[in-house]
Order: C-alpha cells, then sequence, then structure tokens
C-alpha cells in the first residue's frame, strides 16, 4: 500500500519529501495504571465560528472538548482540567473555566474518570493586590471545584506573585487556603519559562530559598498535599525536591517536558508521578509505556516513550508558554477535532517550519492516528500559508 507523503518546509525554505509510516498501534487501557499515578494536562477545543482574537471572549466546541477528555479516560490517564494546557492566563478566563469544570465533573463521574482541576486568582482584575482579597479568590474557586466533585490543584498566583513582599505572604496565603480544603490537594510550582509573570515564586528568584519555603508549606501542611508538580525543566532540581517530599509521604508530580521519561521510571532513591502537558498529545503512547511499567518490563517502557521525548521537546521550544499550539494542531491532524483555530488567536504562535515538524516527529514517535488523514490536514495547512 501507497504511503502519503507531504513536502514540509524547511528552516532553510526549501521543501522535504516525507513519507509518513504506519498508522499508531497503541490500544485503549482495559484496567487501571498502576505503577504511576498519571494525569494528563488537557486542551480545549474553540469554537470555529466565534471570535477567537486575543481580546475576545473564550468561547469552545464543548463537544469536541468533553470527547477529548473521553478519550483521555480510555487510555487510562486522569484528567487535570482548566490548568495553563486549557489556555488558562491565556485565552480562558474563570467565566469559562468555570462551566468547563462543572462540564467536565459531570462527565468525570460518568466515565469514572479521575479528574483534578486547578484554582487560581484569575477572577480578580490585574495588578497588585491585597493578600485578603487574594485568599478570597482562591477559596472562591477552591469550592467551585470541590463542590463539582474533583480535586484541587492550587495553581501559582500571578496576583501573588506580584503582590508579595516576601515568603512569609506565601507562608500566609498557602497556609489559608489548604486549612479551607477539605480533601488533599496538589500544589503546583510552574516556572518563569511557562508564565514569564510567575518569575520569583515563592518570594525569591533564588530557587534554593524558593525550595525551602516550598517544602515549609508542605511540612505544616502533609496531610492537606496530595503532591506537588513541578514544571521547571530542571530535572536534578526535581530529585532533589522529590527526595524532601518522600519524607512526608508527598507525592512529586513531574511537569518536566523534556525529561519525563527518566524522572518517572525513577532510580533506586525513588521516582516522580505524572502531571504532563505533553501527555495530552501522547497519551497512547504514555499509556502503554505505563502498562510496560506495570508488567515489569521497563525495556518496552523507554523503547516506547524514547521517540516523544523528541517531539516534547520540539512542541515545548521556548518560548515555552506557546506549546498549547502544538498540542491543539496535533489534536487537529489525528481528527480528534475539525479545525485549527484556538482560544485566542493562538494558532499563530508557531512557525509553519514549525507545524511540518510536529508531524514528521509525531509520525516517528508512532502517534498518528490516521497517516493520511493527517497529511491531507497538513497540505491544507500549507495552502493557507502558500505553500503548495
Amino acid at each position: 500500500m501507497a504511503r502519503a507523503v507531504v513536502m514540509l518546509p524547511q528552516e532553510d525554505r526549501s521543501l522535504l519529501r516525507y513519507e509518513l509510516g504506519a498508522a499508531s498501534s497503541f490500544e485503549p487501557a482495559t484496567e487501571p495504571l498502576k505503577s504511576r499515578v498519571v494525569y494528563a494536562a488537557v486542551h480545549v477545543v474553540a469554537d470555529p465560528f466565534a471570535a477567537q482574537g486575543p481580546d475576545a471572549a473564550a468561547t469552545l466546541d464543548w463537544e469536541a472538548t468533553l470527547a477529548y477528555r473521553h478519550y483521555l479516560w480510555s487510555m487510562g490517564l486522569s484528567i487535570a482540567e482548566a490548568m495553563d494546557t486549557a489556555q488558562r492566563g491565556m485565552g480562558l478566563d474563570w467565566s469559562a473555566c468555570r462551566e468547563l469544570i462543572r462540564r467536565t465533573a459531570v462527565e468525570a463521574k460518568a466515565a469514572r474518570g479521575g479528574l483534578a482541576c486547578g484554582a487560581t486568582t484569575d477572577q480578580l482584575p490585574p495588578g497588585r493586590v491585597v493578600l485578603e482579597e487574594i485568599e478570597r479568590a482562591y477559596d472562591e474557586q477552591c469550592a467551585f471545584i470541590e463542590d463539582a466533585g474533583a480535586a484541587v490543584v492550587v495553581m501559582a498566583s500571578r496576583h501573588l506573585a506580584s503582590s508579595a513582599r516576601g515568603p512569609e505572604d506565601y507562608l500566609r496565603v498557602y497556609d489559608h487556603v489548604l486549612s479551607g480544603l477539605s480533601r488533599p490537594a496538589i500544589l503546583h510550582w510552574l516556572g518563569e519559562v511557562f508564565d514569564p509573570h510567575l518569575a520569583g515564586y515563592w518570594g525569591s528568584r533564588d530557587l534554593d530559598a524558593a525550595t525551602e519555603t516550598l517544602v515549609g508549606i508542605v511540612r505544616q501542611h502533609a496531610d492537606k498535599v496530595d503532591g506537588i508538580k513541578v514544571s521547571l525543566l530542571d530535572a536534578r532540581r526535581e530529585i532533589a525536591l522529590r527526595e524532601h517530599l518522600q519524607k512526608h509521604d508527598v507525592r512529586l508530580y513531574t511537569g518536566d517536558d523534556f525529561n519525563y521519561m527518566d524522572l518517572i521510571r525513577g532510580d533506586a532513591r525513588g521516582y516522580s508521578h505524572a502531571l504532563l502537558g505533553i501527555f495530552d498529545a501522547i497519551a497512547p503512547a504514555a499509556s502503554a509505556a505505563i502498562r510496560a511499567m506495570d508488567r515489569g518490563q521497563m525495556d518496552v517502557y523507554e523503547a516506547i516513550l524514547a521517540p516523544t521525548i523528541p517531539l516534547s521537546r520540539h512542541i515545548f521550544q521556548a518560548p515555552t508558554y506557546y506549546y498549547k499550539t502544538g498540542l491543539v494542531f496535533l489534536a487537529y491532524l489525528n481528527g480528534h477535532q475539525q479545525h485549527f483555530r484556538m482560544v485566542g488567536g493562538q494558532e499563530s504562535a508557531r512557525s509553519i517550519v514549525h507545524l511540518g515538524r510536529i508531524l514528521m516527529l509525531a509520525d516517528r514517535a508512532h502517534l498518528l492516528r490516521l497517516p493520511d488523514l493527517a497529511a491531507s490536514r497538513m497540505r491544507k495547512i500549507l495552502a493557507v500559508a502558500g505553500i503548495e
């Protein structure tokens, strides 16, 4: 059978004739994943009929958005909802998040799927505010999430980053938030590479000092902290923090989209669980790899995940916060949505050369469900860009 061929644009303005390989053969999960707790931070599908420019209110295609969550649950993954992967802070406001969380929680109950949802302070106007306002904003969002029946991910707050005078203000706010929760939460340390507004989080640009503040919060509230999601793209620092957390029986959820294979595998001293944006894109491979780990087949685990690393590093290349464009593009190539439009018009955030390489790297990682469809859709995107 003839393979699909696409002419992919290169940085030197040439075209590369690329022949796609066979369709992905990964299967849905038939039983829960056991070796690690695994969340995929999931993207949203924009309504293609609505205005989606930088100043437009987010309007979602609810059918496609929720269908994608069922797809991830079918792979055995839990879902981290309304996180930065869903364009939180980049087009998706609290009003849209409330409806997203409400609808996803209903579907999670029906599917018996794992669900944790992000709480932050984005209902407040931008800029500096007093700590009491930050605490009330966190309280509102956490209560809404818990009332919906989901676990809370306490996301980093841009308002706290700009308003805190030092570590003591972080200790105060997190003490307040955690004390008000009815069940353990996941705390999120999102590095400034993902969001420049969060530089100096935990009260210091010195990451050692910041880590001490975070560990102090965990030490005081270990019974209210399920784990810490760390998105610093620094494997050495993550491992060091992981060893601190193990003393308090608190999980480390890797958010390192560059080094996840090694961090999840771990070593004799411990391992990381996962809460990753890239698992939105590589869910079939991630599921198959963890199932191989469950069977003790670590060589198979690595063989499955190793080809996904170049794809992830490409999608998350600087400026890293535009990684959502790559996730949505791959979902479009794979037929999970009928268009390549994004909230806030973010489909324009990556070049046509970048998008072409996503197709090639996804193919090499055995992640294209229908190569002919992917090739056809790539050609349409190329034509819009003036490359035919």
